[in-house]
């Protein structure tokens, strides 16, 4: 989803910066990525506070910042087989990397700059195994209220997204992904999963929308209604 996204920006000819844990995964991102300017690369992990704290120093004034950044691994399981260093993992990810975003990043920001997160469906439609994700999700879903109200006029929003055909479903479904996410397809009013373009295409309504702050933008195929 945020390769989608800054593909999409680097298309319109905005100045983008990705910035991941992984150096092999961001230069693949560059790669991908056509436009006027390719995007800018930094290697940070936002658990670490000072990493997001030298990150931010670095930075001139921005415009927005998203988060999409998740560490789910080894954290679906059902409680008798839950692995407490994993779920604590999903946690640093998803909570305390936002938290540090939020206290660094939120002075870069220029009048009328916006902070997006992405939260998930699971806060809504909890499954087996999940109860973690859906946990962090509406964790972070609180967040969001929160800093939309202590940052202003920042604006603070998230995007959640339901089923979304990305590499995260090898974990979560293994060899049966193609028929877990075929069945959900069946189940949508859509009829169809999503696609990192539509959570791209989410994200750029809330960071171009001036009016929309402590949101909650459901991209998700009408899941909720079923």
């Amino acid at each position: 989803m945020g390769l989608a996204l800054a593909q999409k920006l680097s298309r319109a000819g905005d100045h983008v910066t990705v910035v991941g844990r992984d150096p092999e995964k961001l230069q693949r991102v560059r790669a991908d990525c056509a436009g006027p300017d390719r995007p800018a690369t930094i290697v940070t992990d936002i658990t670490i506070e000072q990493e997001v704290e030298a990150l931010f120093a670095r930075c001139s004034q921005l415009d927005h910042i998203v988060c999409t950044a998740a560490e789910f691994t080894g954290a679906y399981a059902r409680l008798p087989a839950l692995d407490l260093a994993a779920a604590r993992r999903a946690i640093e990810s998803k909570i305390v990397g936002p938290i540090h975003i939020a206290k660094h990043g939120a002075p870069t920001l220029a009048t009328g700059g916006s902070l997006t997160f992405v939260s998930g469906i699971a806060a809504y439609r909890p499954m087996p195994r999940g109860t973690v994700v859906a946990t962090i999700n509406a964790a972070l879903e609180g967040l969001v209220r929160a800093l939309a109200v202590e940052l202003a006029p920042i604006r603070v929003n998230a995007v959640s997204p339901g089923w979304v055909d990305t590499p995260i479903w090898q974990v979560v479904a293994g060899e049966g992904k193609a028929e877990v996410l075929d069945g959900m397809a069946a189940r949508l009013p859509v009829g169809r999963v999503g696609r990192p373009e539509d959570i791209a295409d989410a994200l750029a309504f809330v960071i171009g929308n001036g009016f929309t702050t402590g949101t909650v933008l459901h991209v998700e195929g009408g899941h909720r209604l079923v």
